[in-house]
């Protein structure tokens, strides 16, 4: 049974106390290692594709669901997830998620043909999408806000792009020593261990006595999912692709349905106040537009490390972790910054450097190695990303109330996985006009490509640096009221 709501005068104010003696700091291990399940599912069989297509008889077709089975139920769900942490207690719904992503990715491990995989590859995606909200949310709601606030943040921002490093060489040396089954397999004993220590580690949150917007949540779910898919559809076969089309329609018609619905709620899936403040508005278009440009050049440096440069899976994987070290390192400082300057220099510095580091890319030539081509470029997108994303996190969730935190949250990573698909899928399509018709070896002809979608990418940087300068107020970050 639920606890009964609090009372109005109490509702915004009320913080939730841990139910045992545990430091903050074991607290945030373990919600971080939640996290990062995630990201390193983000990446982690991609380097194994290969083998598993050989060995389960994919089609070059089908191989590419093995990705976007996950996608789509994970961008799909996440609104909702958000949504189940505030009814049922943020803690319970990540444990409920972490063992719905162990239990999948055993199943996708022990998977002898194609379509059980495909499924488990589904029932992962459903369970980050519990995952991924509820971490934030009970960031939010077990550091108060200032500076611990901020420091939960920070190492909780830099969780994405570590995990997809570490995915990339976690999943080269797995796939290269034993087999690509160990690159689901290892979730298991991770998944495990997180389950077991949140009761003990982190606080729950109360359990808001309500119901589900069943309206709001059909029409959520089923608008984002048509997003998704008919993204999903743009990278693989174009623009001109009639489902695509398709798709892009009725997820307008859906999420403005979804629109209409939130607007009379008396208790939303997503509280459209949410938007009503400037900085969160904007903050909120910055975790849309800068993923859009980053996660596409993400895909093309992995594909120029193994195609152009020659690169097994697991020295790709090693090549980034400049990119990885320098992030963290940059994240660690972030906190101290934002309560001296506040987010609005932090923000548009991060997404400058990202912009310059897609402009550096633009102008990679086949001949040029490593240490010329690519290792500048990657350090200016690590310290970039580590100086944009915690302010644009801490900026979102500034002045969130507790019965808000899992709305907020699920909302800022719905927009952050959809800026990423929407990324990806513009950056391939400008990658397949550039090399249409194009002759020269494979590697000329890939890095001519590539260079083409990184230039892309800046230009993207650069309209998330003109909004987030316009929408911003350069207000520093204050208690919640």
């Amino acid at each position: 049974m639920s606890s009964p709501p609090p009372s109005p005068a109490t509702a915004e104010a009320a913080r939730p106390r841990p139910q045992s003696a545990s430091p903050p700091r074991a607290a945030l291990l373990v919600i971080v290692t939640a996290y990062l399940m995630v990201g390193v599912d983000s990446t982690v069989v991609n380097v194994a594709l290969p083998d598993l297509q050989q060995d389960l008889g994919f089609t070059s077709t089908g191989l590419s669901w093995v990705l976007n089975a996950y996608t789509l139920a994970f961008g799909g769900l996440l609104l909702l997830g958000g949504r189940v942490g505030d009814i049922l207690g943020r803690r319970r719904t990540l444990t409920l998620g972490v063992l719905l992503f162990a239990a999948s990715s055993l199943l996708g491990g022990l998977a002898g043909a194609d379509g059980p995989l495909l499924a488990a590859r589904a029932l992962q995606g459903a369970g980050a999408a519990l995952i991924a909200p509820s971490t934030l949310a009970l960031i939010t709601t077990n550091f108060p806000e200032g500076p611990r606030r901020h420091h939960a943040l920070g190492v909780y921002s830099s969780m994405a792009g570590i995990g997809a490093s570490v995915g990339l060489v976690l999943g080269g040396m797995l796939t290269q020593w034993a087999s690509w089954r160990w690159a689901l397999l290892i979730n298991v004993p991770i998944g495990l261990a997180v389950a077991l220590a949140l009761p003990r580690r982190v606080a729950e949150t109360t359990r808001h006595a309500g119901r589900f917007d069943a309206a709001g949540t059909l029409t959520g779910t089923a608008g984002t999912t048509s997003l998704v898919y008919a993204f999903i559809r743009v990278s693989d076969q174009g623009w001109s692709d009639r489902q695509a089309l398709l798709g892009f329609i009725a997820a307008a018609l859906l999420l403005l349905a979804f629109a209409l619905v939130e607007s009379r709620a008396r208790q939303p899936i997503m509280p459209l106040r949410l938007f009503a403040d400037r900085d969160r508005a904007g903050a909120y278009a910055g975790v849309l537009l800068l993923p859009a440009g980053m996660f596409g050049a993400f895909y093309f440096l992995t594909l120029v490390c193994q195609q152009t440069l020659g690169y097994s899976p697991l020295h790709t994987g090693l090549a980034f972790l400049p990119l990885t070290v320098v992030m963290f390192t940059t994240v660690r400082l972030v906190p101290r910054l934002l309560a001296r300057l506040g987010a609005k220099p932090l923000v548009l510095t991060g997404m400058a450097l990202i912009g310059a580091a897609g402009a550096w890319l633009w102008r990679l030539r086949p001949g040029d190695g490593y240490a010329a081509g690519l290792l500048g470029p990657l350090l200016l997108l690590g310290v970039g990303v580590g100086l944009a994303m915690m302010p644009l996190n801490a900026t979102i969730l500034a002045r969130v109330g507790p019965r808000e935190a899992g709305a907020a949250s699920g909302l800022l990573q719905t927009l952050q996985w959809l800026g990423g698909t929407l990324g990806l899928s513009a950056l391939v399509t400008v990658y397949g006009t550039a090399t249409r018709d194009t002759t020269g070896t494979p590697a000329e002809i890939l890095t001519l490509g590539a260079s083409h979608a990184f230039g892309a990418g800046a230009l993207i940087a650069l309209a998330a640096l003109l909004t987030t300068a316009f929408a911003l107020t350069g207000r520093k970050p204050r208690a919640a009221v």
